[in-house]
Order: structure tokens, then C-alpha cells, then sequence
């Protein structure tokens, strides 16, 4: 995968960063104090991107340069690797989607009219791309069209990891592509279901329910469709332990659901149901014939071939 050194456009150096000048920096008389590419160090840094940095290079002598005429120097040292990687996230990459499916409200049941489409999957690079000094990016977005799509190892390890969308993403209905290869995928999802369900989707709703009652406390509100779909994950996590198998849709469940997200059930009841949830949850693994862990050997032959298949031309 791509670790490169990201930049926000509006990012302001802070004292103490390297960085590399941009253009010869000019004396007055015309003469080149320091040449393009030298390395100086941010002495002080602008409140804003209109005003100057104070940089001091390697002789003691300190300039006044505008934004424009610095970067810092881990960045110029990436170079071109950096430039390469960025371009693979354009619509070669997209063409090679394996997978691509619904999940989200759609997929849940739980959809009105103001519902998006959330689109998700995975997308296998050519093997010259991933063997590329460029590296490919572990994930593609498209955020006008509300499409995620993960690399296949990066998808595969989040499957192993018990995390609740990508395996969503493997018991959805609602499936738009798959090409062989992802039908060899879909036909061993359950060899990425393990006890580890339990700690992946109790320790997020844990997580995310402390934050919540800090809202209350602090706002005095939390956002209802936030909370729906944290109830949502303990009866799936519940379902898995139980039946073997992710449970996507919530039919039996739709109305308190729904009421939920519509503000209608107050937050003392939500919280009770909660806590029923995770005594249900604590029971379930208890009972489950899940395995304590996925099946890596499996996973890792599955990978193994998908790499061998980006090496053909036509996607697999």
C-alpha cells in the first residue's frame, strides 16, 4: 500500500518544520542568496496563507518567504511517488471492481424517501500496478455517488477483523457485480465469522454510547439515526453468534427501530433495550459454535489466487 505524506492545501508549517524552497531566493542586488531546493528551517510561522514565514537556513541568515515559495521537505523528498499515487485513484482503478454492493439503510429495511444508496466492495489492481513503486491506495471514494471501495487484502483483513461493514458487505441482498473471483469470495464468507464479532461490535457501541451520554450531557441531545444504528449492530452482532450468519435486514425489529431514529423513544428506553442487548450478546457467546478465530489459511489461499488473477488481462 501508498504511505505517503498527505497535505492539506490550507496547512500551515509550524516553527521548527524543514522545508524546501520552491524558486532561488533573491537579494535585493539580484544576487541568489539560496538556490532553489535549498533546506531552511520555519523560525515563525503566519497566522494566515496571505502573510509570510520567517525560515533560517544552514548560514544563520534568515528570509521572509510567502507560502507559495516553501513546501516541507518530507514532502518534496516523496517527489513523483506521491504524484504517481494519486492519479490511481481514477477511473482505471474503478474499472477494476470485483464487487459492489448495498448496504445502509437500503439494505437494512430502513430506508425513506430521503435515503441515499450507499454502494460498497472491493476492487483487485493490476499486478503491475501493485507491484508498481507507486503503490495503489487502500481505499476508493466516490463521494457524489456514496461508493466506498476497499483493496482486496485491505477488505479481506477488515472481513478477519469481524468489521460490521465489510461483512455486511458479504450477507447483503442487495448485490449490484460480482465477478467470479468475487463469487469465490462471497461462497467462503463465513469463514471470516469468529467470536471476534462479539468484542468488534460491543466494544464500538460501548465506545460510541459513552460519547453519546457526554452529548446529552453537554448538548442535551444526541442524533436519533445515530442511535438507531447502534441498536441495529448489537441485534445483528447478537444474530451472528447465534445463527452463524450476519443478519442485514431487520424486519422483526423495523418499527422500534424506526421510532428511534424519528425521536420517539426516549432515551431511558433506548438505553434499557441496550442493556437487554448486551446481556443477550454476553449470553450468545456464551452459546455460540462460532470459532474463537477466522479461518486466516483460508483467507490467505483466497488472496493468494486473487493476486495470481491480476496478472491476467481481463479482470477475474
Amino acid at each position: 500500500m501508498t504511505n505517503k505524506v498527505h497535505l492539506s492545501e490550507s496547512l500551515i508549517y509550524s516553527s521548527g518544520s524543514q522545508v524546501v524552497t520552491r524558486s532561488d531566493v533573491v537579494g535585493p542586488s539580484g544576487v541568489i542568496l539560496h538556490p532553489a531546493g535549498a533546506v531552511g528551517v520555519v523560525v515563525k510561522s503566519p497566522p494566515d496563507l496571505d502573510h509570510h514565514y520567517r525560515v533560517r537556513f544552514p548560514d544563520g541568515v534568515e528570509e521572509s518567504l510567502k507560502p507559495s515559495e516553501l513546501t516541507l521537505l518530507a514532502k518534496y523528498k516523496e517527489g513523483r511517488i506521491g504524484e504517481g499515487a494519486e492519479g490511481l485513484h481514477d477511473g482505471d482503478l474503478f474499472d477494476r471492481v470485483i464487487f459492489r454492493c448495498v448496504i445502509g439503510s437500503q439494505a437494512y429495511g430502513l430506508d425513506d424517501e430521503a435515503s441515499d444508496v450507499d454502494r460498497r466492495g472491493c476492487f483487485l489492481p493490476k499486478a503491475e500496478r501493485h507491484w508498481s513503486l507507486f503503490g495503489i491506495p487502500e481505499q476508493l471514494e466516490c463521494h457524489e455517488t456514496q461508493e466506498s471501495y476497499w483493496e482486496i487484502q485491505k477488505f479481506v483483513v477488515l472481513a478477519l477483523k469481524a468489521n460490521p461493514n465489510v461483512l455486511e458487505c458479504l450477507y447483503t441482498p442487495l448485490v449490484e457485480k460480482a465477478t467470479p473471483l468475487a463469487e469465490e469470495l462471497l461462497a467462503m464468507r463465513e469463514s471470516f465469522l469468529s467470536r471476534l464479532v462479539y468484542q468488534t461490535y460491543n466494544g464500538y457501541v460501548l465506545s460510541q454510547f459513552k460519547k453519546m451520554q457526554a452529548g446529552l450531557r453537554n448538548q442535551g441531545r444526541v442524533k436519533p439515526k445515530h442511535v438507531m444504528h447502534l441498536i441495529r449492530l448489537l441485534i445483528s452482532g447478537i444474530g451472528v453468534l447465534r445463527d452463524g450468519f450476519v443478519p442485514v435486514r431487520v424486519d422483526k425489529h423495523r418499527d422500534e427501530l424506526l421510532a428511534i431514529k424519528r425521536g420517539e423513544l426516549l432515551w431511558q428506553e433506548t438505553e434499557k433495550w441496550r442493556t437487554q442487548l448486551h446481556q443477550e450478546f454476553d449470553e450468545a457467546l456464551q452459546q455460540t459454535s462460532l470459532p474463537e478465530r477466522p479461518d486466516y489459511e483460508k483467507a490467505n489461499a483466497f488472496l493468494v489466487k486473487a493476486r495470481r488473477a491480476a496478472m491476467a488481462k481481463d479482470l477475474p
